[in-house]
């Protein structure tokens, strides 16, 4: 059994979607010059409020508080899968390793969510 989380970094799922925010820089480091203000900034900040929604909600204290956090960051990672979906159609990197990390922390996000509603307290 896993001792409880004592700061948000201690939690798997922040641990992994902070890793897909690194990652997203990275892959859209080499994005055209021309979508620094379009694709390149909006990815990011959505992969950001990702992780960032994640470390907002663990100091919420009511259940429904948390949960609420992890979906904005469940919509964030969606609107992270659109921009996939746009840079793969651009004929931009290839991102398939991405896509695996992305669905990695969605079902994480989908079970510490599950927990926190079915949990007692």
């Amino acid at each position: 059994m896993r001792k409880p989380a004592k700061t948000f970094k201690d939690l798997i799922v922040w641990q992994k979607a902070h890793e897909f925010v690194l990652d997203v820089y990275d892959y859209t480091e080499d994005f055209p010059k021309s979508e620094l203000y379009g694709l390149t900034s909006q990815f990011r900040r959505a992969a950001i409020s990702i992780a960032a929604n994640i470390a907002e909600g663990f100091k919420k204290r009511g259940k429904k508080d948390k949960a609420r956090f992890l979906n904005i960051s469940q919509g964030s990672l969606e609107e992270c899968r659109y921009y996939i979906i746009l840079s793969q159609d651009l004929g931009y990197e290839n991102q398939s390793e991405l896509d695996k990390k992305l669905q990695d922390v969605s079902k994480l996000i989908d079970a510490y969510s599950k927990a926190i509603l079915n949990s007692d307290s």
